[in-house]
């Protein structure tokens, strides 16, 4: 049996989740409704930098870190506000929100195009190097 093209897994995923452009994220994010959270490597963050206030959770522990019974949850994850989740251009950030729904999360998205989208559109960005 052939492996699954992750681009048709993505483009499944995007039929189930809510996408959010930048203009919307940040307003949210401003009227202190939602919760920015970057699922990148950290190497990523290094190399490329960070959106302000946005929370680190990479994508290989956000379901434990969710998860409220798991010995690894993180209380930022379950603020009651809306969680945007982000990666690079939107692929990991796709597959990750369709997990957590069917985990049962609610009051989730992505940002439409990831971090280069916000980075494209000018919204501020922080780095290592100041």
């Amino acid at each position: 049996m052939p492996i699954r093209p992750v681009k048709e897994m993505v483009a499944e995923a995007k039929t189930q989740i809510a996408s959010l452009g930048v203009e919307d994220t940040r307003a949210r994010v401003e009227a202190g409704e939602a919760q920015l959270v970057d699922i990148r490597d950290i190497r990523e963050l290094h190399r490329e930098g960070r959106i302000p206030g946005a929370f680190h959770a990479p994508r290989g522990m956000l379901e434990f870190w969710i998860d409220p019974s798991s010995p690894y949850h993180k209380p930022a994850l379950a603020n009651g506000k809306t969680l945007i989740l982000f990666c690079a251009s939107a692929w990991r950030s796709a597959l990750a929100v369709d997990a957590l729904q069917a985990m049962g999360v609610e009051d989730i998205a992505e940002l439409a195009g990831g971090f280069s989208a916000w980075r494209d559109a000018g919204a501020p960005i922080e780095t290592d190097d100041g």
